[in-house]
C-alpha cells in the first residue's frame, strides 16, 4: 500500500504552523520586468508521464536522471511584472535557495536549480486556475481561489504536501522526489483550495475528507490532461494514475499514488480519507469516461462537478454530495447525462 499523503491541514499532521522567513531577493535588483507574460521551462505534467518510463528515479535532483525531453518552454501569463514569480493568481515563496527573479521575466531552470520548483509551482497553479476560467468560473458561474494564492516551495521538510485555510495557501514538501517537481502533486493541492473557496470549513467529516483526497485527484489529472492537449504534449502512461513521477520513490511500477479504478465501495471503507477517496475518484473517473461515451466532452462534466460542489455542507456525506451532483447534471446535461452519474456513484455503493 502507497502512504497516505497529501494531507489537507496542519492539524491532520499533528504539526503546528511556523513563522517562516523568505530568502532575500537580489540585493540590487536595477528594474522591474516590463510585461506580465514571461518564459519558464516546466516538466510536461511529470517526466513518468511524458516519457512513459517507469524506471526514471529521483536520483536527488540530479538532471542526469530525467531526459531533456521531458522539460517544455511555456509561457508564464499573469505575472505582475515585479521579476518575481507573482501575479494575479499565484505567488510563490520559497526558503529554499535564492527565490526565481528576472528582470525579463525569463525564468529557464533544470531540476537540479532550487528555482525549477518555482517555476514549476508558479505556472501549474496559474494553469489550473485558468482551466477552472476556461469552464465559466469568474465568468458566467462564481470565482472559485479568485485571488493570488500563495504557494510555499520547500518549506516542509518532509516529503508530504498540504493546504491550509489560515493563513489560505499551499506548502509543497521535499524527500524523494521533490513535491513541486510533479504538477499532479501541486494541483491536487490546489484542490483543497478550490473546496475551501466554495465552502469555507469544508472537510469536517470523514467521507468530507475522503471527497476532498478524491477531488484532489482528479482535479490533477484532469488539469494535467487538459494542459497536454493545450500544449501538444505526449502521454504515455496511465491517465487513471496520479503522481506517477513523485510515487516512484515509494511505490513499484506502474507508479501511483493511488488509483480510479480499484473497484472500492463503501462496504471496503477503511475511515482513511485518501484510501477511501478512491470510492469517490472511480465514480467521478467513469462519469468522465460516460459523458465522452454520450458525446459531450470532459470539460462539460468538470464544469458539472465543480459547480456542484457549492452546494456541498462542510461535512457532507457520500450519499448527500452524490444527490448535489446528481441534481447539478439534470438541470445542466440533461436526464440521460444524471442518469449516468447516478449509476456511476450507485456501482460504488454511493446511494440517494
Amino acid at each position: 500500500m502507497t502512504p497516505h499523503r497529501r494531507t489537507t491541514t496542519l492539524a491532520a499532521l499533528g504539526v503546528t504552523a511556523l513563522a517562516l522567513c523568505l530568502a532575500a531577493g537580489p540585493a540590487q535588483a536595477t528594474r522591474a520586468a516590463s510585461t506580465t507574460t514571461g518564459s519558464g521551462s516546466v516538466f510536461m505534467v511529470n517526466p513518468v508521464q511524458s516519457s512513459g518510463d517507469q524506471s526514471l528515479t529521483d536520483q536527488k535532483d540530479s538532471d542526469a536522471a530525467v531526459p531533456a525531453s521531458a522539460y517544455a518552454k511555456v509561457a508564464l501569463r499573469n505575472l505582475d511584472g515585479s521579476g518575481y514569480l507573482r501575479g494575479s493568481w499565484v505567488t510563490v515563496q520559497s526558503a529554499t535557495g535564492t527565490p526565481a527573479y528576472s528582470a525579463t521575466n525569463t525564468f529557464t531552470y533544470t531540476r537540479h536549480q532550487d528555482q525549477f520548483e518555482q517555476v514549476m509551482a508558479y505556472f501549474w497553479v496559474n494553469q489550473a486556475q485558468e482551466y477552472l476560467q476556461s469552464l465559466g468560473f469568474g465568468s458566467t458561474l462564481p470565482g472559485i481561489v479568485h485571488q493570488s494564492f500563495d504557494v510555499k516551495v520547500d518549506q516542509y521538510g518532509g516529503d508530504n504536501s498540504y493546504q491550509t485555510d489560515k493563513p489560505y495557501r499551499v506548502r509543497l514538501g521535499k524527500g524523494g522526489v521533490d513535491d513541486a517537481e510533479d504538477a499532479e502533486v501541486i494541483v491536487h493541492e490546489y484542490g483543497h483550495a478550490v473546496h475551501a473557496s466554495q465552502v469555507p470549513g469544508y472537510g469536517t467529516s470523514e467521507e468530507a475528507g475522503a471527497i476532498g483526497e478524491s477531488f484532489g485527484d482528479y482535479l490533477a489529472v484532469s488539469v494535467g490532461l487538459a494542459a497536454a492537449k493545450q500544449y501538444g504534449w505526449p502521454v504515455r502512461a496511465e491517465e487513471a494514475c496520479p503522481m506517477d513521477w513523485d510515487s516512484t520513490s515509494y511505490t513499484g511500477a506502474p507508479h501511483c499514488i493511488r488509483r480510479f479504478d480499484l473497484g472500492l465501495t463503501v462496504a471496503d471503507k477503511q475511515g482513511e480519507v485518501h484510501y477511501d477517496g478512491q470510492i469517490w475518484s472511480q465514480a467521478l473517473w467513469e462519469i468522465r469516461k460516460g459523458y465522452q461515451a454520450m458525446g459531450k466532452t470532459s470539460a462539460a462534466w468538470d464544469r458539472t462537478l465543480v459547480n456542484s460542489q457549492f452546494s456541498y455542507a462542510p461535512g457532507t456525506s457520500f450519499s448527500a454530495a452524490a444527490k448535489a451532483t446528481y441534481a447539478e447534471a439534470l438541470a445542466k446535461d440533461g436526464a440521460a447525462a444524471a442518469a449516468l452519474v447516478k449509476d456511476r456513484f450507485a456501482a460504488r455503493g454511493i446511494r440517494f
